[in-house]
């Protein structure tokens, strides 16, 4: 089962990490409390998620949505490059990523559509999974230097998700370049309205009515834009917060349920186990297992362990922790 990697002990208060690592050993299934994009590169190993494994492929990008998990197998000479996102700043300082349309689809609407876990596996062009690995390596040179650089890792982070974009195979019957519309007001403030208020009983009818629009027209206007329905869409909110609870507090179970919106605990390890993978008291016992490493072994505990000893840094990325022991 898998242990849980925390924005807390990793970030520093930073809104980015990132780094590049060649794995010669399978690094142990894993969950975050932050966002990660995770780029393939030259070598061979396989991807384990809670949808199964899979080998992977150069060029490959994985997008894995808080309280997701996976972790790698099989590896030998695997070059991964990780940019992590923290998911405060997710809601704060980066909450501009979700206004870009081309950005929204990579880091929200793929890996929230139903049936994913969190996880997206898409597909770049070998030659831009080369580039971004490579400004990778820059954003984790930055985030180690002596004296901080924020506009450098900032400007990284964007170089980053723009050529992941731009090496992206062309829409299905798209003759140029795709063309996703802006998100639409009324969707943005529902948006605004569920992050704000994720254990509130919305309805469809209470969140039309806040925009003053039908609820058909708002449920086909935030499909157009986010992938998923409203309520879907606080579903993965949901779970994403109560990954969170379950992984720094010491609210029952149950608690953490009602927390979030979900009163039924039976309803809630349920739903829970649909969008995450695993249910609420096995995603916390390894939390804690993971914290109490963490705890005792602060400056090399950055990662889950791998699979066997000689094994590469964790796929996790934690530039940070470079500054003063190896990279995750």
């Amino acid at each position: 089962m898998p242990a849980t990697l925390h924005e807390h002990a990793l970030f520093a208060g930073g809104p980015v990490l990132g780094g590049v690592h060649h794995l010669d050993a399978g690094i142990e299934p894993h969950a975050h409390d932050f966002l990660e994009i995770a780029v393939i590169g030259a070598g061979r190993g396989r991807h384990v998620t809670s949808q199964g494994e899979h080998e992977l492929r150069r060029g490959e990008v994985i997008v894995l949505r808080p309280g997701a998990w996976h972790g790698f197998r099989d590896c030998a000479g695997l070059t991964v490059a990780n940019c992590c996102l923290s998911t405060q700043a997710l809601r704060t300082e980066l909450a501009a990523l979700s206004d870009i349309a081309m950005l929204r689809r990579v880091l929200w609407t793929d890996p929230v559509a139903s049936g994913t876990h969190g996880v997206a596996v898409t597909a770049v062009d070998p030659a831009a999974a080369e580039e971004a690995i490579a400004e990778i390596g820059l954003l984790e040179r930055d985030l180690a230097a002596d004296q901080a650089r924020p506009g450098r890792v900032l400007g990284r982070l964007v170089t980053v998700l723009g050529i992941l974009v731009d090496g992206r195979d062309p829409e299905p019957d798209t003759p140029g370049p795709a063309v996703h519309p802006a998100v639409h007001p009324a969707v943005a403030a529902t948006i605004a309205r569920l992050e704000a208020a994720p254990e509130d009983p919305w309805r469809l009818d209470d969140l039309a009515r806040a925009v003053s629009l039908d609820p058909a027209y708002l449920g086909r206007l935030f499909g157009q834009s986010v992938g998923v329905t409203p309520l879907a869409f606080l579903a993965r909110l949901r779970a994403e917060r109560a990954a969170s609870l379950l992984a720094h507090s010491t609210l029952p179970v149950a608690r953490v349920g009602a927390a979030v919106g979900w009163d039924d605990p039976t309803y809630f390890a349920r739903r829970f186990r649909t969008l995450v993978g695993l249910t609420p008291t096995e995603y916390r016992r390894r939390s804690a297992l993971a914290g109490a490493a963490v705890k005792n072994h602060p400056q090399s505990v950055t990662t889950a362990p791998p699979e066997r000893s000689g094994g590469g840094p964790g796929a996790a990325g934690a530039a940070r922790a470079a500054r003063s022991s190896r990279p995750r």
